[in-house]
């Protein structure tokens, strides 16, 4: 079946289908090691290729990278294709495909089901390879399973994973320890420019702080800050502005917890352009997004309409169908937005019945609703893009939706990774992770991640006891 080439050192990663349909680079991520496909995993493939999704999109793209890899030197299959093509001259591992019938049974797994050819296929090369470490790949944890109950090493496919541990991910936030002004005050220089507080600090501590990233502060004197420059062992501080006092309020919001007072700051910066909130449910994601997307796009005229969309991934069954125009269809979807507008138009108690309707109307005006499916190819201008619930979006299509903003635009992505609702995605492997991982540390890009829940007493006890 395969030749006793490689030294034992290198292993021979067998790869299910589902690694290929939800990742066709995987097969330049394996370095020095070799790669085997079964028969069984091109025939998936081929079946999988039919239709607009991004699986069949992703199975047509493994396809042409194998061709490319196998060209049209048939001679050197036994001796298995070099991987190093194009752009991938890193990698050193060779492609090896399944040229003979397999001769190991499997007597307990009954059937000729695809999975139960593929463990066959990985039985037969770890005897007749007995030198070299023989791993399945597979995103599917039923053929790990049984993989590991006939003796075969299997492994999923973490290439893609920003991170193993979401807890490690990038909060936003540091906790300044109380010994913080005594390190850092030596040499310390403050001065005001329009109307907003400048520190300049120099101390250990500057050089693991990220432009954007919020600092505080809690003992003695509560001091809140958001580094705005950072150069070795010194940095420039800006002291935030307190949005839980009412005189401050973002169309009629008060921030009602440090965080979310966080969020408002990065939310009505102008210079700020790409915004990401996390957090569980409850915790005012969207209704802060909204209360400065109205304030910004009705009052200041900054934009000139807010868009906003998300992914149509259901919980439950599926209701089929809906009838109607894009707005209409989408508007199922969109139920957040009608709660938190009613909030937000409740908010304005003098303005009387009339008033709230006049203000309902030019609101609905000002708000688009649009479907993800119909992105590609455009371009924004001024526009306040919200994308909800981007947790169930793949890095690849949160790329795709970035790439609409145009001059002008400011883009807040919004989710809980706790709550992903897509198949082969986690929370490690998620657009949402994916973007708050490489976005830190830009000067036009903020994150926070929200913790206390402010919806109600029976919504925070829900979440955590549940």
């Amino acid at each position: 079946m395969i030749k006793k080439l490689t030294t034992a050192s290198t292993k021979l990663f067998v790869l299910d289908t589902n690694v290929l349909m939800h990742d066709p680079s995987s097969l330049f991520r394996f370095e020095e090691h070799d790669i085997y496909l079964p028969m069984v995993t091109l025939e998936e493939l081929d079946n999988n290729k039919k239709g607009m999704t991004e699986v069949a999109r992703n199975a047509r793209q493994a396809s042409r990278n194998l061709e490319e890899i196998v060209g049209t030197n048939l001679s050197s299959l036994e001796e298995g294709c070099p991987l190093s093509i194009n752009s991938n001259k890193h990698v050193s591992g060779k492609l090896f495909l399944q040229t003979a019938a397999v001769t190991a049974e499997l007597p307990m797994l009954a059937g000729s089901k695809a999975d139960n050819q593929i463990l066959s296929v990985v039985l037969e090369l770890h005897t007749s390879q007995p030198h070299r470490e023989v791993v399945l790949v597979s995103k599917d944890i039923n053929i790990r399973i049984k993989a590991r109950a006939i003796g075969v090493a299997a492994e999923d496919y973490f290439n893609d994973q920003v991170l193993e541990d979401t807890d490690l991910l990038y909060s936003g936030m540091k906790e300044l320890p109380a010994d913080f002004w005594d390190k850092h005050s030596k040499a310390l220089e403050s001065w005001q420019d329009a109307g907003r507080m400048f520190y300049r600090i120099n101390g250990p501590l500057c050089k693991s702080f990220l432009i954007n990233e919020f600092v505080y502060y809690e003992f003695e004197k509560p001091f809140h800050a958001i580094v705005r420059s950072t150069e070795g062992n010194s940095a420039v501080l800006e002291v935030v502005k307190d949005y839980t006092q009412a005189k401050h309020n973002i169309w009629g919001i008060t921030a009602r917890n440090r965080e979310q007072n966080f969020a408002l700051n990065l939310l009505m910066d102008p210079e700020v352009d790409f915004v990401t909130l996390l957090g569980q449910a409850g915790t005012g994601k969207t209704l802060l997004t909204l209360a400065s997307a109205l304030t910004q796009t009705l009052d200041k005229k900054i934009y000139s309409e807010i868009i906003m969309t998300r992914v149509t991934v259901p919980v439950g069954e599926d209701i089929g169908f809906l009838p109607g125009t894009e707005e209409e269809k989408m508007a199922p979807w969109m139920g957040a937005l009608e709660d938190n507008l009613d909030v937000l138009n409740k908010s304005d108690e003098e303005a009387g019945e009339w008033g709230r309707a006049a203000t309902q109307d030019l609101i609905r005006t000002r708000i688009k609703i649009k479907s993800l499916n119909f992105m590609r190819g455009r371009t924004f201008l001024h526009k306040f893009l919200i994308i909800d619930e981007a947790q169930n979006l793949t890095p690849k299509q949160m790329k795709t939706l970035i790439t609409r903003a145009g001059p002008g635009t400011k883009v807040v992505c919004l989710g809980n990774i706790a709550q992903i609702d897509t198949p082969y995605l986690t929370e490690g492997s998620s657009g949402l992770t994916y973007v708050v991982d490489r976005f830190k540390g830009w000067t036009h890009n903020g994150h926070v991640t929200l913790v206390r829940g402010e919806r109600s007493r029976l919504a925070d006890f829900a979440a955590d006891i549940l």
